[in-house]
């Protein structure tokens, strides 16, 4: 393995890219390298605008006359797992980051069904909104966050039971199975 530095938006859209649980970032580069070959164009990378570094390996096999192309289409997966990689769960170090990896991954998931969200709410208070101030109104002590990569904010100061029980009316809501529903109330 080598390791190289990348700016931190370019390694957020390699993130971004993860298609299955423990896919490597050299697997990602690889997948989106052979993309670009069968469809004879680069794929979008975003344009740095930090300065700031992140060191990822990649394996010498990335070498492009090393690359088999494969003509198959890339199915993509509606499942919040195929964007959960145990590695980055386990980065969260806090009850509060793992549920918002969650969500945001929900959200990566369901992107045209993930505004389902703003119905799911409290006996006395809303738990998502789309703006920081809609859930500062909704009730006092919010600690509302935004839900990384979407336009929906949380609230936060609830109990891990409550964070559970809201991850539960989200992946519902999103189509889960019960089983499917457990797992995901269990990453948290």
């Amino acid at each position: 393995m080598k390791t190289i530095e990348i700016d931190d938006d370019l390694y957020q859209f390699i993130a971004s890219q993860t298609q299955q649980i423990g896919e490597s970032a050299s697997d990602i580069l690889r997948r989106l390298l052979i993309a670009s070959l069968t469809e004879a164009q680069a794929p979008a990378v975003p344009v740095a605008k930090s300065v700031t570094k992140k060191a990822v390996e990649v394996a010498p096999e990335v070498a492009v006359d090393k690359i088999e192309v494969s003509t198959a289409p890339a199915e993509k997966s509606g499942s919040v797992f195929d964007f959960i990689s145990p590695q980055d769960l386990s980065a969260e170090q806090s009850v509060v980051g793992r549920f918002l990896f969650i969500l945001s991954a929900l959200s990566r998931a369901h992107r045209g069904d993930f505004a389902q969200v703003l119905e799911i709410k409290g006996r006395n208070r809303l738990y998502f909104g789309q703006s920081e101030a809609s859930l500062l109104e909704a009730g006092s002590s919010t600690n509302p966050k935004p839900i990384p990569n979407t336009d929906f904010w949380v609230i936060t100061n609830s109990n891990t039971t409550r964070k559970k029980m809201m991850l539960t009316e989200v992946a519902s809501k999103l189509g889960y199975s019960s089983v499917e529903v457990e797992r995901i109330r269990d990453l948290l």
